[in-house]
């Protein structure tokens, strides 16, 4: 099977190169057909045939053995002296005649195909009287402007250079030449352009440009003749004014328009093509319904102002950008016989709009803070305590700080302005069965704690020194300077001195029920001002104000500077408020009853505050009590946590 390959390969390349079959007939080859470009010549011409099947569309002529054989008649074309030449896929009439009008057929051959093309000769005769060729290319002039005319011999320039062959082309107007003019009305502005400045009617001419050159030791030459139009429309170098080679942002998934805008200058509709690419790709389609397309050209004419033209443009629509559209340049080309300026525009992905998650995330944290606050500032109790009681050991233990007491109670001593059983009730009982058994605090208690015969200085002195806290206990009476009946009260009847006189003098003394005289107390005051001394100027104690029954306006005015100051500053622990709120349960609960029962009898008790620690009085005296960490101290520790 290899042999026979290649027997074959070897058969087919001894055919290329012998050319042994020698007709079209004889052979199966793609048919391409007839040029449209015909070649037009006249006897004593030069004419070049070129066959287009040595293209990449066809075959891959780079790296695929080739060989291309002119026929004429089913002939075979040989080259002839002086007459015919064949190089390459060129065929050349050195001296054309009229027996050479026709077509030629050029088969391309391959080892394993091959392609057949039909050009086709037209020789016709000159025009007696007349120079220059018999058939014509028309081009416009613009009169009043520098405009030029383009011969039509480009491809035998190109042709002759493949062959390094020099050549050189002469205009004519009629039968006269044309001579290079730098400063004339002519000038020569490349081998194939001829430039007439300031065009008018006697330019309405024909001209011709010849080319000669020496192929095949023959002096040749092949000429084409333009006839020239003057008109009064004309159009100048288009100017492009968007886009202006910048880059642009968007987002993916939104949609993006740009106007491609060309200005025109001149007189009349300009002849003119604006095309969009993107990238090397041309954007061909005008349907709306695809995701990339263009409309179709919009014209303006300007009319006014100092330059009067044409406006035109072309929009680049592109209905949803996808990540492939972006890093890529977006050229726009003006096309015409003027110019072919281009600009174009980068498209880039747009940055973030933080604006949008900026403000939820302002909001959001400002939603949280302001909650946090009121939160805090609502439970600051209850969290600071279940802080303490979850992280005891963040907190120092003060077992060793030399203090003796949580807390230092002051209260009205009996038979002193401002006593009451319900306040001594309070302090004797009801705060250490909270305090102490529930909560292990450990009080000093004046009156359950002194010794008998001590000297009230010393101990209030000691004992406070000795303590962490001073719980300072007081009624609307307590820090009277006059007479006050239990009518200074109206919540819970905490205050019970009954009328007494005021002497005649202002003596200040006041009697209690049995006539016995009712003292200010001594402790009291000494309790009082020591500890505003060591809580406002030292700060060495911290003082907690309870208050047992309400306080109105009037009689808080009567109170020393100091604790108003200090109530002020950090508030009171109210002990009537819990008693308000267990009233208000009570009444539900007995109306309740009473709607169950339908008895109509009244409860003959009525109910205590709640001794509950976990009461909201009982958590504010706690939240102001010492911490009990369990952190060991050491002395070179001087920083503590605080809540």
């Amino acid at each position: 099977m290899d042999l026979n390959l290649s027997l074959l390969l070897f058969c087919g390349l001894f055919g290329i190169g012998t050319g042994f079959v020698q007709g079209e007939a004889e052979e199966n080859c793609t048919n391409y057909k007839l040029q449209f470009e015909r070649v037009f010549s006249v006897p004593g011409d030069t004419a070049m045939l070129n066959t287009t099947l040595v293209s990449p569309g066809v075959f891959d002529f780079n790296s695929v053995p080739y060989n291309i054989t002119w026929y004429n008649s089913g002939q075979v074309i040989h080259n002839q002296t002086g007459r015919v030449l064949v190089r390459g896929e060129a065929l050349w009439f050195l001296n054309v005649t009229l027996d050479d009008d026709g077509e030629y057929v050029a088969i391309l051959r391959t080892p394993f195909h091959c392609y057949n093309q039909s050009t086709r000769l037209r020789v016709d005769l000159p025009v007696a009287g007349q120079c220059g060729r018999p058939l014509k290319a028309e081009q416009a002039l613009t009169k009043k402007a520098n405009d030029i005319l383009s011969c039509p011999l480009k491809d035998y320039i190109k042709k002759l250079n493949s062959y390094n062959i020099n050549s050189s082309l002469t205009w004519y107007r009629g039968c006269q030449p044309i001579e290079d003019q730098a400063t004339g009305q002519y000038i020569y502005r490349d081998k194939t352009t001829l430039m007439i400045k300031g065009v008018d009617d006697d330019n309405n001419h024909a001209y011709t440009c010849t080319l000669t050159f020496n192929l095949g030791g023959i002096k040749g030459s092949v000429s084409e003749t333009i006839l020239a139009n003057v008109r009064e429309e004309y159009s100048m170098a288009p100017q492009l004014r968007e886009p202006t080679n910048t880059t642009l942002s968007a987002h993916i998934g939104s949609s993006l328009s740009q106007p491609c805008t060309v200005f025109v200058p001149g007189i009349g509709m300009p002849f003119i093509d604006i095309l969009w690419c993107a990238g090397k790709k041309l954007i061909r389609s005008y349907d709306p319904s695809d995701r990339i397309y263009i409309n179709e050209t919009k014209s303006w004419q300007m009319e006014d102002g100092p330059h009067k033209g044409w406006l035109l443009e072309v929009v680049l629509t592109i209905t949803e950008l996808r990540e492939e559209d972006f890093f890529i340049n977006y050229m726009c080309q003006a096309q015409s016989s003027r110019g072919h300026p281009k600009a174009y525009f980068t498209l880039l992905p747009a940055d973030p709009d933080l604006r949008l998650p900026i403000g939820s995330v302002f909001v959001c944290v400002t939603f949280l803070f302001i909650t946090s606050v009121t939160v805090y500032y609502l439970f600051k109790v209850d969290i600071v305590l279940w802080f303490r009681r979850v992280f005891p050991v963040l907190y120092a233990n003060k077992d060793s700080d030399g203090k003796l007491y949580d807390a230092y109670v002051a209260y009205p001593q009996p038979r002193a302005i401002g006593f009451s059983e319900e306040v001594e009730t309070f302090a004797l009982h009801t705060l250490p069965q909270v305090l102490e058994k529930s909560c292990g605090y450990k009080l000093f208690i004046a009156g359950r704690d002194c010794l008998p015969g001590e000297a009230i200085v010393d101990t209030v002195e000691e004992n406070i020194q000795a303590s962490r806290r001073l719980l300072l206990l007081y009624t609307a009476a307590t820090f009277a300077s006059k007479k006050y009946t239990s009518s200074s009260s109206n919540n819970n009847n905490l205050s019970k001195n009954n009328n007494s006189s005021e002497g005649d003098g202002g003596s200040g003394e006041v009697f209690d029920e049995d006539g016995g005289e009712v003292h200010r107390d001594t402790r009291q005051q000494l309790e009082c001002v020591a500890a505003m001394h060591r809580s406002l100027l030292e700060r060495t104690l911290k003082v907690v104000l309870v208050e047992l029954e309400e306080i109105s306006p009037a009689q808080l005015a009567l109170f020393p500077e100091s604790v108003r100051h200090l109530r002020k500053k950090q508030g009171a622990v109210c002990w009537w408020k819990e008693g308000r709120k267990s009233q208000r349960w009570w009444t539900c609960a007995r109306t309740r009853a009473a709607d169950e029962e339908k008895t109509g009898q009244d409860a003959q008790t009525s109910p205590a505050p709640s001794l509950s620690p976990s009461s909201r009085f009982w958590k504010k005296i706690r939240y102001h009590m010492p911490v009990r960490g369990k952190r060991a101290t050491y002395p070179e520790t001087t920083a503590l946590l605080n809540l």
